[in-house]
């Protein structure tokens, strides 16, 4: 892209507090699996977006679950918009940051993924329910 910066990330002072997980491949289907294997009433803390090999749930720190592989994401107070990597800060001001995005992809809440690189929409997350995750499995 002609004219446009390129944002490098580096590790945070201090990371941000988690509000959601994201997953990959399988990843992402160790982590439905961990939520259908959960305490009843866990799925009914978080909300979440979800594509043929991608999950993003968003909640309170402790309703997020721990699995290999996911990625942690927080959002920074300068970039209220986005959910950023918990312990990465991009080199350019959070606050631009989202701006630029925000342009490309003005339906936010976003969710900026590093690893591959993306962008996920959270307007449309939903409440999880066991038989949306198992739906989801079946179709991963």
């Amino acid at each position: 892209m002609s004219g446009g910066v390129a944002v490098t990330w580096h590790p945070r002072d201090e990371p941000l507090a988690p509000a959601a997980v994201a997953a990959v491949g399988e990843a992402a289907r160790r982590l439905a699996q961990r939520l259908l294997a959960g305490p009843p009433g866990a799925l009914a803390r978080l909300r979440g977006v979800a594509s043929a090999a991608l999950i993003v749930l968003i909640g309170e720190p402790d309703a997020l679950p721990w699995v290999d592989g996911a990625r942690y994401l927080g959002r920074d107070e300068r970039a209220p918009a986005l959910l950023l990597p918990t312990a990465l800060a991009p080199s350019v001001p959070p606050a631009l940051l989202e701006r630029a995005l925000l342009a490309r992809a003005p339906h936010g809440p976003l969710a900026v993924l590093l690893a591959p690189p993306r962008l996920v929409g959270l307007a449309a997350a939903r409440p999880l329910t066991s038989a949306r995750l198992r739906a989801w499995l079946e179709g991963a």
